[in-house]
């Protein structure tokens, strides 16, 4: 008997590691709010309206798959910035988050001719696709990058653009960072592909699939 408690005992405590590591594997929280230890790549993943306030501090390097797992604390100081600025910079990121978004007509996209051809096209040749999304995400050159894939289905994030017969799948973190843009499609033998004229981007790189 003395030896079934003692065998029931060790497999509770045997048990109790596998549920402290179940307890990790449970689906992150998205975070209010951001502070020095807040990782850069968190950053354009969950507080897009950051981004630009993050940059006018110098780090560029927001889409580098190094800096990513950086701290916005690590990401500042090896900019060179102090410990003072490093706290004024996390009030100014959390400002700008806070700051509601005010909706305009200029966050309208436009899809040229070319582009909605080009998007009829491709939905013709492919089966079970209703429509052309564009995402942006950390990458590139420049920062971010744009990223285009044929879809059927909305998913709940997206936002619909319906233009000319063309949809054209969104989701609203990315619609904040190319609000007003042009979606075009240029056709040639160096440089075919779809382009995004945003007048939000502060800089893009040479072949115009990333922006900062």
């Amino acid at each position: 008997m003395f030896n079934f408690f003692k065998r029931k005992k060790q497999e509770q405590m045997q048990e109790q590691p596998k549920q402290e590591m179940q307890q990790p594997m449970m689906q992150k929280q998205a975070p209010t709010e951001i502070t020095k230890d807040t990782l850069i790549g968190d950053i354009p993943r969950y507080f897009p309206q950051a981004v630009e306030t993050l940059l006018g501090y110098g780090v560029h390097c927001i889409g580098c798959h190094v800096s990513e797992f950086e701290t916005v604390e690590q990401g500042l100081k090896g900019h060179g910035i102090t410990d003072e600025v490093v706290k004024e910079a996390i009030v100014k990121l959390n400002e700008a988050i806070k700051t509601p978004q005010t909706k305009s007509s200029s966050e309208s996209i436009t899809l040229t001719d070319a582009a909605v051809q080009k998007i009829k096209s491709l939905i013709e040749e492919k089966e079970n696709v209703s429509a052309l999304k564009i995402s942006v995400h950390p990458g590139g050159c420049s920062g971010f990058e744009y990223h285009f894939s044929l879809v059927n289905e909305q998913e709940s994030e997206d936002k619909v653009i319906e233009q000319k017969g063309v949809k054209v799948f969104i989701p609203q973190a990315t619609l904040d960072m190319i609000k007003g843009s042009e979606i075009d499609y240029k056709d040639s033998l160096q440089d075919a592909g779809f382009k995004i004229q945003n007048p939000n981007a502060t800089s893009t790189c040479g072949c115009g699939s990333s922006f900062s």
